[in-house]
């Protein structure tokens, strides 16, 4: 079933991890796709993705803390593949520190790129939504962290609260247009960023070896195990999907229940 046929979607933070398998999701459901990350390797991994689904899919390289290449890179999608159906900000960061030497370098990299980058992208999205008169849908990537702070990612765990508090927001102006806004919180998820939240979490908590912090952290999930990008993928698609239609201002765990809230 391809329920996205025939609409576009914009992937930040696409080239990989969590959001090349959002990316793959949909491309796999028919949506003409653009990605954009700040690596240099995103235009090639966009061929190769349009390679092995057959769909219409850019890449861009693109700083999200940038509004002016944030309308751009919009700007581009638009004219490539057409008006822009969904929205998905999934660029973020991670950094981790002691509180006495967390730096303002730290902090404000973390708050630009996961707050105010998604700020700057719902921002675009919503205008292209206007003015084309698309019912469109904004789906924003918090973490457990929007939920419960962390020790040692005070600077990220306020970042990710912030997109919560952007995303309901957002909803509540929108609503009455047929443009919806949630957010989704994955927990510990197979992914390059949580290779390096074990080590240098595992370094920090007690000098363990690689994978071991993160094999007793999922000893606490009540499904004792971690997740897939294609589970978190699977919840994208659903709130980017007709059947949400009447969900919006959420923020939804994908986490196998290890926070129930």
């Amino acid at each position: 079933m391809k329920r996205f046929e025939g609409q576009v979607v914009f992937v930040t933070g696409g080239n990989k991890g969590i959001g090349y398998g959002i990316a793959r999701r949909f491309a796999e459901e028919g949506a003409r796709l653009a990605i954009a990350a700040l690596e240099e390797n995103t235009p090639e991994i966009a061929r190769q993705l349009s390679e092995e689904t057959g769909v219409k899919t850019l890449g861009l390289t693109l700083d999200v803390r940038d509004a002016e290449a944030v309308r751009s890179a919009y700007g581009e999608a638009e004219a490539a593949l057409g008006p822009l159906s969904i929205s998905v900000q999934n660029a973020g960061v991670i950094t981790i520190s002691k509180v006495e030497d967390l730096t303002a370098d730290e902090w404000d990299l973390n708050m630009e790129v996961n707050t105010k980058g998604a700020f700057l992208c719902c921002q675009e999205a919503i205008r292209r939504f206007r003015a084309s008169g698309t019912k469109g849908r904004l789906i924003n990537t918090a973490s457990g962290q929007a939920r419960q702070g962390f020790i040692y990612t005070p600077h990220y765990a306020a970042s990710k609260f912030g997109v919560v508090g952007l995303t309901q927001s957002l909803a509540k102006e929108v609503a009455a247009e047929g443009i919806t806004v949630n957010a989704i919180c994955p927990g510990i998820i197979h992914t390059d960023m949580w290779d390096y939240n074990d080590r240098v979490w595992g370094k920090m908590l007690g000098n363990y070896g690689p994978g071991e912090l993160m094999a007793e952290w999922v000893r606490n999930i009540p499904m004792q195990r971690a997740g897939t990008v294609a589970e978190v993928a699977g919840l994208v698609s659903f709130l980017a999907s007709r059947d949400a239609d009447y969900i919006t201002g959420q923020t939804i765990n994908v986490d196998g229940g290890l926070i129930m809230s």
